[in-house]
């Protein structure tokens, strides 16, 4: 299992509501940051795999709003890949805020594509090379 741990998020005034909360469609934002990020940190690059030919939209994404986040507040987020990517890879957030209190839990689900045609593909070896030490059987690396 691949998990990566994003800091530092701040909570601007234009991601609240007039209640103060964060707007629910930013959490989705947040959701691309995290995984932006996790990539990053094994050394994967998005712009790269688009530039190489390979897109990947998101198919689904669901969230659980437990606890508002508010305006200032620093936000942290937890991202997972609990399987290794086929055609599709699953994403697995939990947002919290300094206090370490659950705020939103999420997932989405990409798909690789092809840029040129717009079929769906298999992951880039890319990124399975880059994932695959997180999933071997002996012992689970976690960044």
């Amino acid at each position: 299992m691949f998990t990566y741990e994003v800091k530092g998020i701040r909570v601007r005034y234009a991601d609240t509501d007039q209640m103060g909360y964060v707007y629910y469609g930013n959490y989705a934002r947040y959701y691309e940051i995290g995984r932006v990020e996790a990539l990053r940190s094994i050394g994967f690059h998005y712009k790269i795999m688009e530039d190489e030919g390979v897109m990947m939209p998101v198919y689904e994404n669901r969230s659980r709003y437990i606890q508002p986040a508010r305006y200032d507040d620093e936000l942290s987020i937890t991202v997972k890949i609990k399987t290794m990517p086929k055609v599709r890879v699953l994403f697995e957030y939990e947002i919290r805020n300094q206090d370490g209190l659950l705020l939103n839990v999420g997932e989405t689900t990409l798909v690789f594509q092809r840029r040129d045609n717009a079929k769906l593909c298999v992951a880039p070896d890319t990124l399975l090379k880059k994932l695959i030490p997180y999933f071997e059987s002996s012992g689970i690396r976690e960044n």
